[in-house]
């Protein structure tokens, strides 16, 4: 075991490598957010690449590259920003994103949510039984990293993943000769039904990553969808004279049967936090009475957090960001100096209180199921929730809510105070996963903490010209910047499409609760049904609610690949376990090393598709502000449809193969 005293940590060397992954990250994450509804967990790839980069350097150490993956996993976690800022866009509040104010609401909102989560760390990472699952798997990938000098580090299977991905990706999103999905229609009587099929390489690889029973449920959403729902309301519904049977359906799967996607994801969100209600309230009184515990104090580097002087401090700057951030919102509107200021100190204290109790319940469930399964878009929803109910009442106080401009402008104030929430219950999520890992590898949490806010500070550079790039070249799913735009080509931004109908519909009280009533009914019929599972199954099955509901909101094409993805991660998991078994190799340690080929080829694979989708907005954008068309690069061939559906499915398919081929590797 290493002496932590004798290892240098924080570098320059590695603040840079650290930074430089993480506007690469950010960017990704940004990309994939706003199509499809996930990000991924970016701190396992980021030691890989530290691990791989630094060994060409001399006295590089597993802390330096703990360090940089800290500073790293920040890019998958304040980038989830994205599930609640577009709305402003899509309400028609906003006509860009403004760089100041989002700059201020990621920076403000990331290092509350660092600082929140110190006085948690000594309860809930030193004396706590929660698994972290995440950081333990990056403390070994670290730990295994240090102890072998071999070429196997895996950062062969990100680049691989990463340039397969990357081609295909500017075939069919930059020379437009390659489709990105396919579907059948079909009517059986009234009743109109849809097999869809998607070709998208990043969804491929977030599917992997989501896993079995995550896919089986979303699959059980999909086919709710497009074998239940939709057939039964276009058959139920007189279709328009001048309406195609596929616009028809893709109308009434908007205007209606989303709505059950949103009641679904809304009680599975609540009903995660109701269970894990009572553990994380006993977590959080451990956690202050250890602080006032002396005994506790400690002069061990691993054991040594941010100075309490350094947290007030950092606290209050955050809180006046926060401040200039709201009085640059409320500007423009003209409000009283009286009713502006008011506004001003109930939306702070709304968004550090509630983002404090956010944190503390953030933290816990990275403990307890990881990062990438806590239900954070529930925590959005019952902030908006929260604040919009709040704000509703101080409204009608002051008058604001008697007219439709009041009603909007209390909606908008609504979904900006909720996204300063949501990067501190984001970032909270990762920074106990990392200290996790710190712990593990026995690093020094205030550098672990001062990592983070570095990679916050630097993510919240990089997200707001990312997304003002995306929104030109692409547009939202209701919010197209120019007329005449490509509505196939738009991102869906899932989460903003919910969290604006959440908070418009409180506002306006026009929400759809018909549709709604019956996805929170369903919902619980599902968490019904995965209690009995887990039960019956020792917690081997489920059927996790949210993941229907995802199922249900997202478009089919974003759908098919993600549960095709997590098909081939079961498929190819069995298959190497079963090659282990026949050759008496040990079947644990060949499930990690097949585990970990996935994850990285899985990274690349959407790390790839993003960053060309990225570079492809740049290309756009610069050829729209010339005048020129918005698909500049497109070959715009003559009677292709069928054959760059053939050429989208055919690639899939190889990709696919070579996917598993790659994670394959793991059973020699």
């Amino acid at each position: 075991m290493h002496n932590p005293t004798a290892l240098r940590e924080l570098t320059l060397r590695g603040m840079i490598l650290g930074a430089l992954i993480t506007v690469v990250f950010t960017a990704s994450n940004v990309y994939l957010g706003l199509k499809v509804g996930m990000t991924f967990a970016s701190s396992i790839p980021a030691a890989v690449i530290s691990m791989a980069v630094l060994k060409m350097f001399k006295g590089s150490n597993i802390l330096e590259n703990n360090m940089v993956q800290t500073q790293a996993s920040s890019a998958g976690t304040l980038s989830s920003v994205i599930f609640v800022i577009p709305a402003l866009l899509m309400m028609g509040y906003w006509q860009n994103f403004p760089f100041w104010q989002t700059l201020l609401i990621c920076i403000s909102g990331g290092i509350l949510g660092v600082i929140f989560t110190v006085p948690l760390r000594n309860v809930m990472v030193v004396k706590s039984v929660l698994p972290y699952p995440e950081g333990v798997a990056a403390a070994e990938i670290l730990k295994a990293g240090d102890e072998s000098d071999s070429k196997d580090s895996g950062v062969k299977e990100i680049v691989t993943g990463g340039a397969l991905a990357a081609l295909v990706s500017f075939l069919t999103n930059g020379l437009r000769v390659v489709a990105d999905g396919a579907s059948y229609w079909f009517k059986g009587g009234n009743a109109v039904f849809q097999l869809p099929m998607g070709f998208s390489f990043a969804l491929l690889g977030a599917g992997y990553l989501v896993g079995m029973m995550g896919g089986i449920a979303m699959l059980i959403g999909t086919f709710f969808t497009w074998g239940v729902a939709v057939p039964y309301f276009t058959a139920t519904t007189p279709m328009p004279a001048d309406a195609d049977m596929i616009s028809f359906a893709m109308g009434l799967w908007k205007s209606k049967v989303r709505f059950i996607g949103v009641g679904t994801i809304g009680i599975a969100a609540i009903w995660t936090l109701l269970v894990l209600f009572k553990p994380m309230l006993q977590g959080m009184s451990q956690a202050f009475r250890a602080l006032k515990d002396p005994t506790l104090q400690n002069v061990e580097c691993t054991a040594q957090d941010l100075s309490p002087k350094t947290m007030i401090y950092t606290v209050l700057a955050s809180v006046a960001l926060i401040i200039i951030a709201l009085v640059s919102f409320l500007q423009p509107v003209g409000l009283p100096m009286e009713l502006a200021f008011l506004l001003v100190v109930l939306c702070t204290i709304l968004a550090v209180v509630v983002g404090f109790l956010v944190a503390a319940a953030s933290g816990y469930m990275a403990g307890l199921v990881g990062s990438s399964s806590s239900p954070i878009s529930g925590i959005g929803i019952i902030s908006i929730v929260i604040i919009s109910l709040i704000l509703m009442v101080v409204g009608n106080a002051i008058g604001l809510m008697e007219n439709a401009d009041g009603q909007r402008f209390l909606t908008a104030l609504t979904i900006f105070t909720a996204s300063i929430v949501f990067c501190v219950s984001t970032i909270s999520n990762d920074n106990l996963q990392d200290l996790k890992t710190g712990y593990l590898v026995k690093a020094t949490p205030w550098r672990q903490q001062f990592a983070l806010i570095i990679g916050c500070i630097v993510g919240a550079f990089v997200i707001t010209p990312v997304l003002e790039i995306l929104y030109h070249a692409y547009g939202f799913a209701g919010a197209m910047p120019r007329e005449g735009m490509d509505a196939a080509q738009a991102l869906s931004a899932p989460q903003a499409t919910i969290m604006m109908t959440i908070s418009n519909g409180i506002f306006s009280n026009s929400l759809e609760w018909t549709y709604i009533l019956v996805g929170v009914t369903f919902g619980i019929c599902l968490i019904i049904v995965d209690t009995l599972l887990k039960k019956s199954s020792a917690g081997r099955l489920g059927l996790p609610t949210l993941a229907v509901g995802i199922g249900i909101y997202l478009p089919p094409v974003v759908n098919v690949p993600l549960i095709i993805g997590a098909l081939l991660s079961c498929l190819v998991n069995r298959h190497i376990q079963r090659h282990a078994k026949r050759s008496g190799k040990d079947v644990e340690a060949a499930t990690k090393k097949a585990e970990r080929y996935g994850t990285l080829f899985a990274a690349g694979l959407i790390v790839g598709e993003s960053l060309v989708g990225v570079l492809l907005a740049f290309v756009i954008a610069g050829s729209v502000t010339s005048g020129d068309s918005d698909a500049p690069l497109a070959l715009d061939l003559e009677n292709w449809d069928s054959m760059a559906k053939l050429l989208g499915l055919t690639l899939f398919v190889i990709g696919c193969i070579i996917f598993a081929r790659r994670v394959l590797q793991a059973k020699k």
